[in-house]
């Protein structure tokens, strides 16, 4: 995949109820990856630029007639253009430049605000709020980058940049793409509880649970599939969430159902649990048959001595979604959790919904519990 975006320009004609200059001529622009996901590519039908008849003394609008398609990947960082046509054109206009950027609905009156710049002063709004930066790569670059891109962003973009005299409209359609493997997002806490995972933390965290931080988008289609989990975790690129299917209370109740934002943390001084993503399973994970009830100590040494491995959070959790899997037994697992799988809801067995069970971080000289294994194949 090439680093800079490659555009293919295309001529249409203008409507009448617009004066026509001269073609503007639009440059494929070099785009840094720190800029630009390389995943992300601009399609620009380029036409004329159209500028409306105005009295006398009074501010131009010059509204461009590129037709600028951007593709991006669920999940990644994509930069929407926004440029002024020339230096000439703002030859004139006074030092403050406002520039903003709206989400465009087929009901006008439904618009979504998405940035606002005057100056020094810059305000993000919505579901877009700590997510969307202003690039400001030179004076006439109005780009903005989103980050975590989301299905739910796909649309219509409008930027306009006003200084009183001359006003810039473009518009720029943002569809995304999905390349999401199949997995499953769950939540974690380590044994000495909620809310005490900084990035760093997170990131082993789910590496030790056979599984990585989840993307935005893999947490999206996960609530679209029902997950609601009322504490906020780390995702992949530093932001933190939870996802409310069941707005209630403390959790999304004024907000209503949706991905809920505590927008970009600190990594090392933020503190929250984490979502990881855990792709679907390369071997096998059981229940092993024992005639007794196991310490955590033997428990791991069980597995190992059937030629296995004691499982996982993640090997639980994908066996669970991806197979299926359903045990009504606790089970010791490699964090020192006790976890049981329910996939078919039943009387004493996760009556009200398909689930994986948390029993909770046991004391491991406790022999009340069975162990799940998982062996590589």
């Amino acid at each position: 995949m090439q680093a800079a975006a490659s555009q293919w320009l295309l001529s249409f004609p203008l409507l009448p109820m617009w004066e026509t200059f001269s073609p503007v001529e639009v440059q494929a622009r070099d785009f840094m990856p720190s800029e630009l996901n390389l995943n992300t590519h601009y399609i620009t039908f380029s036409s004329m630029m159209q500028v409306s008849s105005s009295p006398p003394n009074t501010a131009v609008s010059f509204i461009s007639s590129f037709l600028v398609m951007v593709l991006g990947i669920l999940g990644d960082n994509i930069t929407l253009p926004c440029q002024l046509p020339s230096k000439d054109v703002m030859a004139h206009a006074n030092i403050g430049i406002r520039v903003k950027w709206t989400k465009v609905a087929e009901d006008e009156a439904l618009n979504e605000d998405v940035l606002l710049s005057m100056g020094f002063h810059k305000k993000t709004y919505g579901s877009f709020a700590d997510r969307v930066f202003l690039n400001e790569v030179d004076n006439e670059d109005a780009s903005i980058t989103i980050t975590g891109v989301s299905s739910a962003d796909a649309g219509k973009y409008r930027c306009e940049i006003i200084n009183g005299m001359v006003d810039i409209i473009e518009e720029v359609t943002l569809d995304v793409q999905s390349i999401l493997t199949e997995g499953v997002v769950f939540p974690y806490s380590p044994s000495v509880g909620r809310y005490n995972l900084n990035f760093n933390n997170a990131t082993q965290a789910c590496l030790k649970q056979n599984a990585s931080v989840a993307t935005l988008e893999q947490l999206h289609e996960a609530w679209k599939g029902g997950l609601d989990w009322c504490n906020a975790g780390w995702l992949s690129d530093g932001t933190v969430y939870y996802p409310v299917t069941k707005a209630r209370g403390p959790c999304g109740g004024n907000k209503g159902p949706g991905l809920i934002s505590y927008g970009i943390r600190n990594k090392q001084m933020g503190r929250y649990d984490v979502f990881c993503f855990a792709s679907a399973l390369k071997g096998r994970f059981y229940w092993l048959v024992q005639p007794d009830r196991l310490t955590f100590d033997e428990a791991v040494q069980a597995c190992v001595d059937d030629g296995a491995e004691i499982a996982k959070v993640g090997h639980m959790y994908s066996a669970w979604k991806l197979e299926g899997y359903d045990r009504c037994d606790a089970g010791w697992l490699a964090d020192g959790s006790v976890r049981y799988p329910i996939s078919r809801p039943r009387r004493n067995c996760s009556p009200t919904e398909a689930a994986v069970r948390f029993v909770g971080f046991q004391d491991k000289m406790q022999k009340s519990y069975g162990v799940y294994c998982y062996k590589d194949e």
